[in-house]
């Protein structure tokens, strides 16, 4: 800078002081919250009848919706829902038709609102205006409302509005003169000419709910004539200077003044104060945009997920007598792409996200203030999570500041899931909206550092959607550069879209367990012919059963009925006292597929990350149970953050294990690699392994030299090989890999059988495939039998039984399989003596449970417990066995409806599971409690289930369609 221009700009400075002792005006606002006058309009006549000039007259309390002020319609079987439905079952089963009366309904589909309304709804308010607001820019601020707004002043309409992701904004300049006035709006919250998607988390009742009214906040603004319109900073690390556009407005023409910014760090330990700059300006007309430079000097800070510095950015303007100021919050943050993978400020990130469904069951629509959606990033970051996706739905601007403070890298998207009932690139007025909807949030909330990543929405219909997706990444790329943009979020049959700059779609994801289960694997093929960063789309959704504990926080605009319905047709199936069991049984085998697939991920080479369906459940699609957390952000019993982070978060150990089954004269080898995403590359990193066996005893250690480790994955570590010799009894082992001195750590449970075993006693037990007339005859005279039923089980054939559990929910997908969510077990109980197991399904059943048949219970005594008891997906509830035993007239049977006989040389776990029921068959223990008559037990053979399932529904969710071309 030259003498000239540091004189100019110091007596810039000076003129500021001078005149800054008068009364600058930031913006003076009325706060309208309270109480409003009000009326819904169901038959669509108040804007004919001229509500707005008259006195509306009842009352609500804004803001807030209709559903917390108590209006609305009571819900009723002619409820008509915003969302789709698969499964009408509920509305025809027989059994369904006690929660189909008045009174008594309980719909699956979703939680259940207090009350409902869909249609106009009219809000009135009287307010003043002072003298000193005349000659002032008057504005009306809605931060949320839900949807449409139009707006009087008195008996004069001022405009239209309808934005699902923005404040409305309506300039009332020259119309509200000092005095007394009548504010009217009326929300309309139908979907009509501008057809989002009936199932978009903006709007639907499978999440947040079509509600209607205002929330966060709602002012009356006033401000000078000459004032700051909007401020977009643009950081520019590499010059270490930020780029800042300002635009200012004028009621006059021509108006000169000073523009003064000024930044400094607000939420770092490490001060930093950036000098101001001032620019005089004179506007050729009433708008200008000026560009200004800002050097941020040596002593910038940037903002990342570890250091999430913050700067304040004051902008003033000086024009007369009077100043107007706006502040905004931006982080010096720069997102890039190296080959296939993200970096922030030229670092590597690999994102670990979850999606955000706008599951907010208290109020129904997302949180407006800053501390709950603090919360809700901290748990996130507690369960090692860096990341989270909105699905087709922007969050208010309380999540951005959040995600600011906490360090989230968050992808808004626009508020549509353009499918089921509309379309995309084909014309609809839809096509236009969502691109004014994305320039909104750009507006609104692309200063905040945490909005990363942008896509249109979610899996859209519509021929030429390709094509309008692919303009729609062309055109915000051009626009903006400071986020990376993809054309949607889809699953595998959408088509590719060349021009995105990073894809979110499903090719890496679900496990393979239709083999056996192992650790060397990952999704490299899935990636194969990407040249940009692949982020996984909803990878997860394992599902566990309802905890009904959950069902007394839901004290706001819903209510747990779906969960209520569950749990009673439980009761009614004999289970009732089974609900926890069944949660923590089902919970342990949902972390485990988490886990083994967020290991797939990691290990995958060149992946750029993944986006959980989710951290926490899904009130609606008919109820998806797909959280480690349920929908308050809360745990429910069967996992922790810190279990979890062993396996999630930005350093983590992995072994590549051939298999989780061993056989005693095997040696277990494990390649040992690391995934390191953290603050800096590690020096001098060291390792150690340990594997234990019960009660922690230790059978092997060791240590791997010590080295360094970059950012990135596939980093190998070292190799574990221990000789399994010295176990001559089956035992389950843990093997952990550790970093001491630090919390990373991850572990894995591996099984170990004897290679021979030693011949049983002689017994009189008559073991049999089918029952036959002598297994009859034995029963009958008293003696043992041991009936292996697998592939012969007619009652209970339609329930499909994988070793992995439920995906998403069986309603939503029409039954397709697996239907079942692993098992219930009791460890104790003797028949497993030679068989150690957990209390649930772990890698070691596989080889026994996969696709092997389940028994339905259906006509055995309400109080019978199987052994092994798997758990049916909830909305059938089908008490289920796969072994047990019980007394037959005056003989005692095991019956075991997997396959435990064939192939035992090389079926060990079958092998060992059958040598220990058995040996238990042969003492004094088996002794079962329950009898059952021989017809219940023949009906299993020859007698269909009673209760079977149909859908009523001809259409499906798109995953069981064909291309979405």
């Amino acid at each position: 800078m030259g003498w000239f221009e540091t004189q100019y700009i110091a007596s810039l400075l000076v003129m500021w002081l001078v005149v800054s002792g008068n009364a600058a005006w930031a913006s003076s606002a009325i706060d309208l919250k309270g109480q409003w006058r009000f009326r819904t309009d169901a038959a669509d006549k108040g804007v004919a009848d001229r509500w707005f000039a008259g006195k509306l007259p009842e009352t609500i309390k804004l803001p807030g919706s209709m559903a917390e002020n108590g209006k609305g319609s009571d819900i009723t079987l002619q409820t008509k829902w915003t969302g789709s439905i698969y499964d009408s079952s509920w509305y025809f089963n027989p059994r369904m038709a006690k929660y189909r009366q008045p009174g008594n309904l309980k719909f699956p589909f979703w939680l259940t609102p207090v009350k409902e309304y869909v249609g106009a709804a009219w809000y009135q308010k009287d307010v003043t205006i002072p003298a000193n607001w005349a000659n002032q820019h008057i504005e009306l601020f809605l931060e949320r409302p839900h949807t449409e707004t139009r707006v009087w002043i008195d008996d004069a309409e001022i405009g239209m509005q309808n934005s699902l992701v923005a404040p409305h904004v309506f300039d009332l300049t020259g119309k509200l003169p000092p005095g007394k006035h009548t504010l009217t709006i009326r929300i309309d919250n139908r979907i009509k000419d501008i057809n989002v998607g009936k199932d978009s988390h903006s709007l639907t009742d499978h999440t947040q709910g079509n509600w209607n009214g205002i929330v966060g906040r709602m002012e009356l603004q006033a401000m000078p004539p000459v004032r700051v319109d909007d401020v977009q900073v643009y950081p520019d690390l590499m010059q270490k200077l930020a780029r800042v556009k300002v635009t200012i407005n004028s009621l006059t023409p021509n108006a000169a003044g000073t523009l003064r910014i000024a930044a400094s760090a607000f939420n770092t330990a490490k001060k930093h104060v950036v000098p101001p700059v001032l620019q005089s300006f004179t506007l050729n007309g009433t708008s200008a945009i000026l560009d200004i430079v800002y050097p941020m000097g040596d002593g910038l800070l940037t903002w990342d997920e570890f250091d999430p510095a913050l700067y304040q950015l004051q902008v003033s303007v000086r024009s007369g007598q009077q100043e107007h100021r706006r502040a905004v919050q931006f982080g010096m943050r720069e997102v890039g792409i190296q080959g296939t993978r993200f970096t922030v400020n030229g670092r590597p990130v690999y994102l670990r996200g979850t999606v955000e469904n706008c599951d907010f069951p208290l109020t129904g629509y997302a949180a407006m203030d800053v501390p709950a959606w603090e919360r809700i990033f901290r748990i996130a970051r507690q369960y090692g999570l860096n990341h989270m996706r909105f699905h087709s739905y922007c969050p208010p601007e309380a999540a951005f500041i959040a995600a600011d403070k906490v360090g989230f890298y968050l992808q808004p998207e626009g508020p549509s899931w353009c499918n089921h009932g509309t379309s995309l690139g084909d014309g609809k007025p839809v096509d236009k909206y969502l691109y004014d909807e994305t320039d909104r949030m750009a507006r609104s909330y692309g200063n905040y550092a945490s909005y990363c990543l942008l896509a249109y929405g979610n899996e859209p219909a519509g021929r030429n959607q390709a094509k309008w997706l692919g303009a729609f990444c062309t055109y915000w790329m051009a626009k903006d550069p400071r986020r990376k943009y993809t054309g949607a979020s889809v699953g595998m049959s959408w088509p590719l879209v060349p021009e995105n700059e990073f894809m979110v779609k499903s090719g890496p994801r679900n496990l393979p367990y239709d083999k056996l289960p192992e650790s060397t694997g990952d999704y490299r093929s899935k990636l194969e012919g990407f040249t940009v960063p692949y982020l996984t789309h909803e990878m997860g959704q394992w599902c566990a059963t309802p905890n009904f504990k959950e069902i007394k926080k839901y004290t706001g605009v819903y209510r747990a009925r779906n969960m209520e319905l569950f749990q009673e047709d439980l009761t009614d199936r004999g289970m009732g006292d089974q609900g926890d069991q069944f949660l923590m049984a089902s919970g342990k085998l949902q972390v485990l597929c988490y886990k083994q697939e967020i290991e797939w991920s990691l290990r995958t080479p060149g992946g750029a990350g993944f986006q959980l369906l989710s951290l926490n459940d899904y009130s609606g699609q008919g109820t998806a149970l797909v959280g480690l957390l349920d929908a308050f952000w809360d745990e429910k019993g069967y996992v922790n953050a810190k279990a979890f982070r062993k396996f999630c978060s930005e350093t983590v150990p992995l072994a590549r294990l051939p298999k989780f089954v061993y056989r005693s004269d095997e040696t277990m080898e494990a390649a040992v690699e690391l995934a390191h995403f953290g603050r800096s590359p590690l020096t001098n990193a060291r390792l150690i392994w340990t594997l234990t066996g019960p009660a922690g005893k230790v059978v092997a250690r060791g240590a791997f030299a010590p080295q360094s480790f970059s950012i990135g994955t596939n980093q190998p570590v070292g190799t574990v090989s221990v000789p399994l010799a010295a176990i001559q009894q089956a035992t389950k082992l843990t093997l952990e890999v550790s970093m001491p001195g630090t919390a990373v750590a991850n572990s894995w449970e591996v099984w170990v059988y004897p290679a021979t075993l030693p011949a049983l006693a002689e017994d009189d037990i008559y073991v049999t495939t089918t029952l036959d007339e002598k297994a009859e005859t034995v029963l009958k005279n008293g003696g043992k039998v041991f009936l292996q039923a697998a592939g012969k089980i007619e009652k209970g054939k339609e329930v499909v039984q994988h070793f992995l559990p439920v995906f998403w929910n069986t309603s939503w997908f029409k039954m397709r399989p697996p239907h079942t969510l692993g098992f219930v077990v009791n460890p104790a109980h003797p028949a497993f003596g030679q068989f150690p197991t957990d209390p649930h399904s772990n890698l070691q059943w596989w080889e026994i449970v996969h696709k092997a048949q389940v028994m339905n219970l259906e006509d055995f005594p309400a109080s019978f417990r199987p052994i092994v008891q798997p758990i049916d997906t909830w909305f059938l509830n089908r008490r289920l066995g796969m072994i047990l035993e019980t007394k037959v007239g005056a003989g005692k049977l095991m019956l075991c409806s997997a396959d435990l006989l064939s192939d035992p040389d090389h079926r060990i776990v079958a092998r060992q599971l059958f040598r220990s029921l058995r040996a238990y068959m042969q003492t004094a223990a088996f002794a079962p409690e329950t009898s059952v008559d021989l017809t219940t037990i023949r009906a299993l053979f020859n007698s269909p289930s009673r209760d079977t399932f149909k859908a009523f529904t001809a259409d499906s969710p798109d995953e069981l369609k064909k291309s979405r071309m």
